[in-house]
């Protein structure tokens, strides 16, 4: 794969940003020490410290048996090297599962392959109030010609895509007085590589898909809580967003100011408004023409961007900007934050819900609006991640699913992966996973909306685009639990239901599970043998997909 030596950097640079938290963190496989810490919703949840590191390698046989169209057998025999990740002090903490497999296909019709896959989040302390965070996400998915991107699926290396992502940045935190003043910046980069072959209607061609891009995020504020100087409580800040999209040249510029004020009502309960000024443009270029005029398509399918033409203005938005809320905090394991108002020229909705009833199980739910390109929306979702949680990988593919395990947060990825459309465009959509833990059960259920309304330039080849609404429902679960003294059950279901708003290449569903057993012969020896079935249903006159794997194989932990 010509792109892995690009892939290999990116993760390994995420491991030289991560690793010095794990390094530093207190460490030991029992438990260091607790403490009460409120988590970024606002819930308050036990926090307790730690360090394990557990390298591994493996070797599997994988058969995938197409049920239809056809009703091909392909068989797959792969190595596998990685390392799970979990670590948690005082001042620093990380979590991380990164992995790389080579597969060796037998027959002419199963290629080899190798992957990278894995996603981390973490940070380290500076210094009192000043702290580094980094993540990065390395997975696959299965794109339709719609755009249309599926997360955890039983896919084939040829076609599917590749996602890598990274970010990392300063984040401060620290008073001045009675006043407290939050800042940040971050840096993050966004990558698809596109699959050799996407499926698509008869004589239609797929949408543009995303390449790259970089984003660049700075927020700083100031405020006082109530009764510290005054009965309410006070703030002002501002924000700059930009991002860079390597399709035609797409640039995303958001900034703003905003001044609120918190009045409380009673103990728990307080109403909060604020009033600002925003711009936002979005712009990009043409992309060059050929002979005839028609657009010239270069490696891997996208248009070639025409750098000698002019920037032209996609969305041009400037002007006041408000919103109204309440903030209920009842008890310290349940936080509301609601707010509407106007944003982006129109009315706009952003909140947040968790509630942890016992330190074994916690709801998260979280609304949004926001505009970027696919970079910015990945790079937020990471933003989001817990820094302790255990990643779900599909036993078939050993790719990371759409979610994560974790009582703490918002634990699901699967809002930002649903397309892959290279045009810029307004997200708006609710997300919201539940996780337990009880005796030898651990299980959650992710679930969300997002619905896309694409931006693009007049006059230029991605226009068709401009207002196409796209609208992503989904649907994940995995149940895990021991059998005995060695044995382990994992379970891992997941559900797309795709809507595109262009018309050519028609709606998308997709459903699969996978099942794994695995029992230790050893205390470092595991044999796992596991089977899944997906499916994926498209518009007449598309056939639909439906595929079977089983694997066996055995796993060496160090």
């Amino acid at each position: 794969m010509s792109n892995t030596p690009k892939n290999i950097a990116a993760l390994a640079t995420c491991l030289a940003l991560c690793m010095p938290a794990a390094a530093h963190a207190e460490s030991g496989k029992s438990k260091r020490g607790s403490d009460r810490e409120q988590s970024r919703d606002g819930a308050e949840r036990k926090q307790t410290y730690g360090m394990q590191v557990t390298p591994y390698i493996e070797a599997a046989q994988i058969m995938d048996a197409e049920l239809s169209p056809g009703s091909e057998v392909l068989t797959y025999t792969r190595l596998a090297a990685g390392v799970d990740v979990a670590a948690v002090g005082r001042r620093n903490a990380v979590s991380a599962s990164l992995r790389y497999e080579r597969s060796f296909g037998w027959g002419r019709k199963a290629g080899d392959s190798d992957v990278i896959s894995g996603v981390a989040r973490g940070y380290t302390t500076i210094t009192p109030g000043l702290k580094i965070e980094a993540g990065a996400l390395a997975t696959r998915s299965k794109v339709e010609g719609s755009g249309a991107s599926v997360i955890g699926s039983v896919v084939d290396s040829s076609a599917s895509s590749r996602i890598y992502s990274i970010y990392t940045g300063p984040m401060l935190s620290t008073h001045a007085g009675n006043v407290k003043i939050d800042g940040g910046y971050r840096i993050g980069y966004t990558r698809v590589d596109s699959p050799d072959a996407i499926v698509t209607a008869p004589g239609q061609s797929p949408v543009d898909i995303f390449d790259d891009s970089t984003v660049h995020n700075a927020t700083l504020r100031a405020a006082i809580k109530p009764g510290d100087a005054l009965p309410v409580g006070l703030g002002v800040g501002g924000g700059f967003y930009r991002e860079d999209i390597s399709n035609l040249d797409q640039r995303v510029q958001d900034k703003n100011l905003r001044a609120d004020v918190t009045v409380p009502l009673t103990m728990d309960l307080a109403v909060v408004a604020g009033v600002g000024y925003e711009d936002v443009k979005i712009s990009s270029r043409d992309a060059l023409l050929g002979p005839g005029g028609v657009p010239v398509v270069g490696k891997g399918g996208r248009f070639v961007t025409d750098k000698s033409a002019p920037r032209r203005i996609a969305y041009d938005v400037s002007g006041m900007t408000w919103d109204a809320g309440v903030i209920w905090r009842p008890s310290r394991r349940t936080a509301l934050e609601a707010h509407v108002g106007k944003r982006y020229g129109s009315t706009s909705y952003f909140g947040s819900f968790a509630y942890a009833p016992s330190d074994r199980s916690s709801l998260n739910i979280s609304v949004y609006d926001s505009v970027s390109g696919f970079g910015g929306q990945v790079n937020r979702a990471l933003v989001a991640l817990p820094t302790e949680f255990q990643a779900n990988r599909n036993v078939l593919t050993g790719d990371v699913t759409g979610c994560v395990a974790s009582l703490e947060g918002s634990n699901c990825l699967s809002n930002a992966l649903g397309s892959v459309r290279s045009s810029t465009f307004r997200g708006r959509g609710i997300m919201a996973n539940y996780n337990m833990k009880f005796g030898r059960f651990t299980a959650g259920v992710g679930a969300g909306y997002d619905r896309r309304k694409f931006i693009a330039a007049p006059g230029t080849v991605l226009a068709a685009a401009n207002g196409v609404v796209d609208e992503n429902t989904w649907l994940a679960g995995y149940l895990n639990t021991r059998i005995g003294t060695r044995g382990t059950l994992s379970t891992n279901v997941y559900a797309n239901w795709f809507q595109s708003g262009d018309g050519l290449n028609g709606d998308t569903s997709a459903i699969g599970a996978t099942t794994a057993y695995g029992h230790s012969l050893t205390n470092h020896l595991t044999a796992t043998a596991a089977f899944g079935i997906e499916g994926v249903s498209r518009e007449s006159p598309l056939d639909d997909d439906v595929t079977a794997s089983a694997l066996v194989g055995v796993r060496y932990s160090f």
